[in-house]
């Protein structure tokens, strides 16, 4: 990788990364200008090594990647000396992953115009910031049987077993999409949602980032360090004296998790059609 990344003669290099292989990676390969953190024994490799600053922790995550802009004199909207108050990500779908959802959604039997919710119950990093299935089946029921709309259920190919598991547990068949998908066709998914319910996950960034509106479920993760940016997302967790704990399973009984009920995430759903709407 280093030999090719030579061959291309990058002139910068930004590590978003913190490994100390990544800094070798960029030493490796010649590239004049290397920019990342001073951690992990890597600032001989780097031309800018960056500080950390401390008030990092107590900020949303995304600015720890503003930070690293800044720090190394690069122009950067929004940093920690001048925080935006709304910062938001902005994500775009290609026209053949829109057709090709669309397609999709056409031979599942959806018709053009009928309304959808998504419904993505995995989180790749584990167990622990996973809502139960049977609570997010309860609520794509609700949602089914009151207003009419078909469910999707979203996933990546090793989170199929848990979308069955939703399914399984649904009076009305959703449509499962687990493990059927590119990431170019997830989003154009997601885009052609009314809402998408999720945990803590890629898909909740990604409903963030394409506009879409959706109820965010935190349970071992901090909504305030990685919450969804954006103004059409709500935040549901609840409140225990071991979370946030940032482990990928639970070693006791979930409580944060378990103690959400279903009621409280359709009241979030119904506020966020509503102000949709």
């Amino acid at each position: 990788m280093a030999h090719e990344m030579r061959g291309r003669r990058f002139d910068l290099a930004i590590l978003l990364q913190n490994a100390f292989e990544a800094a070798l990676l960029a030493w490796w390969a010649r590239i004049p200008i290397r920019v990342g953190y001073a951690r992990d024994g890597r600032s001989p490799l780097l031309t800018h090594a960056v500080a950390i600053d401390a008030r990092i922790s107590r900020m949303h995550q995304a600015y720890y990647y503003l930070g690293l802009l800044t720090g190394a004199g690069l122009p950067a909207q929004g940093s920690l000396q001048a925080p935006i108050r709304d910062l938001r990500c902005d994500l775009d779908v290609r026209r053949a992953d829109q057709e090709a959802a669309r397609a999709m959604l056409r031979a599942c039997g959806i018709r053009e115009g009928e309304r959808l919710i998504g419904v993505n119950a995995g989180a790749a990093y584990g167990g622990a910031k996973r809502w139960l299935p049977d609570r997010f089946a309860a609520v794509a029921d609700h949602f089914a049987q009151t207003h009419g709309v078909r469910i999707l259920v979203f996933g990546s190919i090793q989170e199929r077993a848990i979308a069955e598991e939703v399914a399984a547990g649904m009076a009305r068949p959703p449509v499962n999409l687990a493990g059927r998908t590119t990431l170019g066709q997830l989003m154009a998914l997601i885009r052609e949602c009314s809402l998408l319910i999720t945990n803590d996950s890629g898909p909740m960034h990604l409903a963030a980032a394409l506009g879409v509106p959706q109820v965010a479920i935190f349970g071992s993760t901090s909504d305030v360090a990685t919450g969804p940016l954006g103004p059409r997302a709500e935040v549901l967790k609840h409140p225990v004296e071991c979370s946030p704990c940032f482990l990928r399973e639970c070693p006791i009984d979930l409580r944060c998790m378990t103690g959400l009920s279903a009621e409280r995430v359709i009241e979030a759903a119904e506020r966020r059609l509503a102000a949709a709407e």
